[in-house]
């Protein structure tokens, strides 16, 4: 593994490690929403982190492959799966997506909030169209993201730049004569700080269609 792939590896099994739990187990309400009106059929969730959408993909009579980098977080989503009766439906398999990349061809692939401090340039944009590549003709491809950082933080302790909606579409580099974007907007909601202040954040949505 090269030392950047080592030090995104190291970085996200540190994270899962903090805490026993760091995300909700809610799937992501921005994949809810562009996600329930579609029959279920086979889905990709790339970043699947501690597995909330993929379970709830799951739960919704679609066969999920999801991948992590961190063995952690898979762990973790693999027990709560087997919980929740689901397992037999969902594939989990351990990949750095700027490295590998799960096999074959899917209805849906889902890229939620696939940002990390510690990748290199132009990694996320080639995740991003692999992701193009893996989605089936007819098939969707979803891109959901943060805008950038809550109004109640004041100093950021990394620096990011949050892609626009723009951003993810010039970085897919897609076939306009093969996609058609279905959902293109910027989202903000209400959010609580961990010291209770109230908030906003924006997310950003884009959502294609392959037609051919």
């Amino acid at each position: 593994m090269t030392e950047t792939g080592a030090a995104a590896e190291d970085f996200w099994e540190d994270f899962y490690r903090e805490r026993e739990q760091h995300w909700s187990g809610r799937p992501n309400e921005l994949l809810v929403r562009e996600v329930s009106p579609l029959p279920p059929a086979t889905a990709l969730d790339l970043g699947c982190g501690e597995g909330g959408d993929a379970i709830w993909l799951a739960h919704r009579g679609w066969r999920v492959t999801a991948a992590d980098i961190s063995a952690v977080a898979l762990g973790r989503a693999e027990a709560r799966a087997a919980e929740e009766g689901v397992a037999g439906l969902i594939d989990w398999q351990r990949h750095d997506l700027a490295r590998s990349f799960p096999v074959g061809t899917f209805d849906l692939v889902s890229a939620a909030y696939l940002h990390s401090p510690v990748e290199a340039e132009g990694e996320r944009a080639g995740i991003l169209r692999r992701a193009a590549a893996a989605v089936a003709p007819g098939g969707v491809l979803l891109v959901v993201g943060h805008a950038g950082w809550p109004s109640f933080v004041d100093d950021p302790h990394v620096h990011y730049d949050f892609p626009t909606t723009a951003d993810v579409i010039g970085a897919l580099d897609v076939d306009p004569a093969r996609w058609r974007v279905e959902t293109e907007e910027l989202v903000t909601r209400e959010a609580t700080a961990p010291d209770g202040r109230n908030g906003t954040r924006a997310d950003t949505v884009v959502k294609l269609r392959r037609t051919a």
